[in-house]
């Protein structure tokens, strides 16, 4: 199949990208600049030039397109609904990517109980993360109104070394970067909340195999395990040969340096099980996140 992926140069989207090449697929890319295209070239990924921006662009992209995986900004409402339009009455396959973070809570720390969400259970999200929901209602509806084979899928906090150009995460990476300045393991508050994790080769796998079997209006998280941020800190910690010491900075102080981005990602509970991948045969494989942690000492 040809595969038109945004996202290309990211964490996802490169991952993703890679897998698919190595299973014989062409894969076409969105870049933003000319820069990029001799590193994606060099990837075997083809460059269309333009932005989420752009929907003339993105629109031609997904007609000469058999699937489109869309894998950058969760947050860009209008090029959700360009790839909608663009799809529609197709059949074809459009695959949406969010985050746990739309199950987030305002625990500022606290270990919030023990909700574990699943694919169907009710939420009501912090209104933060309610245009975000919206789109995931959004992909979802159009496999019934626009006739499309839309699926959304939703990973919690991915660890691991990116396969494409982007090689770093976001959550766990910044907590490494702070944790070097300060010396110590970095929590928010008391730490206790609790996170969902999962590798990003399993999560390419799951990509791969909802393109291949997954129903119209899907919804898969994607999760193996969770901890608190504060045994996040401690890994942290002793794979930075800094003896587990850890420190715990103010929820007020990560919304200073990140905003409400930051707040919902390190101070709240995210605890979802990955039924439906699960379901689908998907089978998580890669080490766990401590396990991960202690290869990196």
């Amino acid at each position: 199949m040809k595969i038109f992926i945004t996202g290309a140069t990211g964490y996802i989207g490169g991952s993703v990208a890679e897998r698919l090449i190595a299973s014989g697929h062409q894969v076409a890319g969105l870049v933003r600049s000319a820069e990029s295209i001799p590193l994606l070239k060099d990837h075997g990924i083809e460059s269309v030039l333009g932005t989420l921006d752009d929907p003339g662009i993105i629109t031609n992209a997904a007609h000469e397109a058999d699937a489109v995986i869309h894998a950058a900004s969760s947050d860009h409402a209008g090029a959700v609904v360009t790839l909608i339009a663009a799809l529609e009455r197709s059949g074809k396959t459009l695959m949406c990517t969010t985050g746990s973070g739309i199950v987030a809570d305002s625990a500022a720390g606290e270990y919030a109980g023990s909700v574990v969400y699943t694919e169907d259970t009710y939420f009501e999200p912090v209104p933060f993360r309610r245009p975000r929901v919206a789109m995931n209602h959004l992909v979802r509806q159009a496999a019934i109104d626009k006739g499309i084979r839309s699926v959304v899928i939703c990973p919690s906090m991915i660890y691991g070394k990116g396969r494409g150009l982007q090689p770093d995460s976001d959550q766990l990476p910044k907590l490494i970067a702070l944790s070097k300045q300060v010396g110590a393991g970095v929590y928010f508050g008391k730490g206790l909340n609790r996170y969902s994790n999962v590798h990003i080769d399993d999560l390419v796998d799951l990509y791969l195999l909802a393109l291949e079997k997954a129903p119209g209006g899907s919804f898969f998280f994607a999760e193996n395990g969770d901890a608190s941020f504060k045994e996040i800190a401690e890994m942290i910690s002793r794979s930075l040969g800094l003896g587990g010491k850890t420190v715990s900075l103010s929820v007020e102080d990560v919304v200073r340096r990140y905003g409400d981005a930051g707040r919902y990602g390190v101070t709240s509970n995210s605890l979802i099980r990955a039924v439906n991948a699960r379901r689908l045969g998907w089978s998580p494989k890669a080490p766990s996140l401590a396990e991960y942690f202690e290869s990196r000492r």
